[in-house]
């Protein structure tokens, strides 16, 4: 192989053409060096070789044997076309079987000396199920050792990966070790060149344990001084200080037409203690979807107006921006607090009136959509900028909510539950506040798995709840990748319940999904917010945040296809009536994952232990608007509170003694990466 750097695209290696280049992008592999990082998921045992007499059943192991016979066969049954060989070694004989790879009877020949690792079963015989094969050689790549496991898509293999990674190890001394010399010799890390040839085709299970040890510290302790370096960056910036009036709190609790929840109250407490001080407040609150966010929100706007400052609530959707700004506007209007709304279908007319009321301090509270921080929105003096479902916003789009020298103090809000170990690491910059109470008088939500046999049954209860005069919500999941909405699932489900299902109901059966214009969303919630509608199909990224309170059903097909928490908030959109409330989860799908899964929403009504489970079962990469941070964790378990608990120490300790990582260079030149996703520039 050529003199390769780690910075040569990956087409500079042997056997990389222009189809495998484009099949490597797709899962951001560009360079050498991004192949070399590309790190395995796990790893098959395969070092140990054993004579065909000592394997038993049940047994993952390599065999060393000689093909006696193979050859290419068609099971009519099945209509499948297998591989079938006959090997055997000093001990004795066995049988191999390659189902749907007919092409390895020509790659493989009788005498052929090969290694054959995969499990031994018995089926008249002892037979080996598509194991991974090689010609014997002095070096194996997928048999005879720890064999790497990489993940996996579509045309690239992890049989086609070994053989390319492989010759590439010698390049991992290319690698400068990040971490400061004096922690890596006292925690006895692995070297990170080393570690990096280990974590590929490790020499032992112990050597692997340790390369992983490695890269999972340093996964979290990166993240920890970026997120340290941000805590610190943004103390140093001034805020404007909101004193605390005790008189003015009292008298918003007291016009509340119901009681706060003692978490709502110590949540409030936070904010408004955090927004005294002359630095910008950035704290998350977080709680499941109808626990009183946006109460606790609205009190903290209401300190800000009473200071004489402005604020500020972004929200995703339009959906989402009107009902804040209902529900805001009738809990500030009493105390002559004027709330604005503006959206992306604001007329300009309309636009340019607010903008003005909003530049001069006559609009106190500015509710809306990604319209507010277009450039020419300006506050005369902003104090408080609440976002919510901050996942759902760009690093760019969060910066963009500072205006001048003095920031404004920043609340982010999310209904998406948080393990409190992910906490640390994924909002570790923020402090964090949890509502784990719901308001009195909300009743808990039935969860029931429906599935095909059930179908019928369970529409014959939705149709019993619509003729007793209550509402119902369906979800659809995205089905194909082509259609990212998923609105081709929401119209052929909208037109199966008119016609098949519920053809007496056909006019009361309503379409919400992302491609309609604004208007048309807005007169469809109508209509099903005061009950013209009785059946409302949408689609997964339409967030359905109308509050209705005579929804008492939620319908989700295919819910095989979302996570935990996704399903939980779904299942908060009901129960908020008198009426008892039911959610159901449809699936066709019977494997013994998946119900697990499915049967935890049915016992957990804690939007917190579901977090914990989906990132225990489904891992954190599929979590909630993770990505957006940039940063994944490949080796480090989220659940690991020790490891997080000593990496942020060691953050701490080297920012304390190095503020500016003056000393430690190439550690700096890692975290650049890190410093527009925790707004460090």
């Amino acid at each position: 192989m050529p003199r390769l750097s780690l910075d040569d695209p990956v087409t500079a290696i042997t056997g990389v053409d222009k189809a495998y280049r484009e099949r490597l992008d797709h899962v951001g592999v560009k360079t050498v060096r991004d192949l070399l990082l590309y790190f395995p998921r796990r790893h098959e045992d395969f070092a140990a070789v054993t004579p065909i007499v000592g394997v038993q059943p049940g047994m993952r192991t390599t065999v060393r044997a000689e093909i006696y016979h193979i050859e290419k066969i068609f099971t009519r049954r099945k209509h499948m076309q297998i591989a079938r060989a006959t090997v055997s070694d000093e001990s004795g004989t066995m049988t191999i079987v390659w189902f749907n790879q007919p092409y390895i009877a020509k790659q493989l020949h009788p005498g052929d000396q090969v290694l054959l690792a995969g499990t031994i079963e018995l089926n008249g015989g002892l037979v080996m199920k598509n194991p991974d094969y090689e010609r014997v050689s002095r070096d194996p790549t997928h048999a005879a050792r720890i064999v790497p496991i990489y993940p996996e898509t579509r045309g690239l293999t992890s049989r086609w990966l070994r053989p390319k990674i492989l010759p590439l190890l010698w390049i991992a001394d290319q690698f400068e070790e990040i971490l400061p010399a004096e922690l890596v010799k006292r925690k006895g890390l692995m070297a990170r060149s080393a570690a990096i040839r280990q974590v590929h085709f490790p020499g032992s299970m112990e050597s692997l344990d340790q390369a992983r040890d490695r890269f999972a510290f340093e996964e979290v302790f990166l993240n920890q001084v970026a997120v340290q370096q941000a805590k610190r960056a943004r103390k140093a910036h001034p805020a404007n200080s909101i004193p605390f009036d005790e008189a003015a709190a009292r008298a918003f609790v007291a016009a509340l037409p119901f009681k706060l929840t003692n978490a709502q109250r110590r949540a409030a407490w936070q904010i408004l203690t955090d927004m005294t001080r002359p630095q910008p407040m950035n704290r998350l609150l977080e709680g499941d979807v109808g626990s009183g966010k946006t109460v606790v929100a609205a009190m903290a706007m209401h300190h800000v107006a009473q200071a004489g400052f402005q604020s500020m609530l972004l929200a995703p959707t339009e959906i989402l921006a009107r009902q804040h700004a209902d529900v805001v506007e009738s809990l500030l209007r009493p105390f002559g607090i004027v709330v604005g709304m503006l959206l992306g279908s604001t007329p300009a007319a309309g636009r340019r009136s607010l903008l003005a009321s909003v530049a001069d301090g006559t609009v106190h509270v500015l509710v809306g959509t990604h319209a507010l921080i277009e450039e020419d929105v300006r506050f005369e003096q902003l104090g408080l900028a609440v976002i919510d479902e901050q996942h759902r916003f760009g690093v760019e789009q969060r910066l963009s909510v500072r205006q001048g020298e003095l920031w404004p103090h920043f609340l982010s809000m999310t209904a998406t539950p948080i393990p409190r170990t992910l906490g640390l690491t994924l909002f570790g910059d923020l402090d964090i506040s949890v509502l784990t109470e719901m308001p009195p008088g909300r009743l808990p939500v039935t969860t029931r798995l429906v599935s095909p046999d059930d179908r019928r049954a369970a529409y014959d209860f939705v149709r019993s709840q619509v003729i007793g005069g209550r509402q119902v919500f369906v979800i659809c999941p995205l089905i194909q990748e082509s259609d990212k909405l998923g609105v081709r699932s929401a119209i052929e489900e909208v037109e199966k319940l008119r016609t098949e299902v519920f053809p007496e109901l056909a006019e009361r059966i309503e379409l919400l999904h992302g491609r309609m214009k604004s208007a048309d969303k807005a007169a469809v919630m109508s209509r099903f917010q005061n009950g013209q509608a009785a059946i409302l199909v949408s689609t997964s990224v339409v967030e359905v945040g109308i509050d209705i309170p005579n929804a008492t059903v939620m319908m989700v097909e295919g819910a095989d296809r979302f996570g935990l928490a996704q399903l939980h908030q779904f299942r908060g959109r009901v129960g908020r009536g008198v009426h008892e409330s039911f959610c159901l989860l449809f699936t066709d799908v019977d494997d013994p994952e998946t119900m697990r899964r499915l049967h935890a929403l049915v016992t957990h009504k804690s939007g917190f232990d579901l977090a914990e489970i989906d990132l225990q079962l489904r891992g954190m990469g599929d979590l909630h608007g993770l990505r957006q941070h940039g940063h994944e964790f490949r080796m480090a378990s989220l659940l690991d509170a020790a490891l997080i608990s000593d990496a942020q120490a060691e953050a701490v300790r080297l920012l304390e003694r190095d503020p500016t990582l003056a000393g430690e260079p190439a550690l700096r030149r890692q975290l650049a990466a890190y410093r527009r996703v925790y707004a460090l520039d």
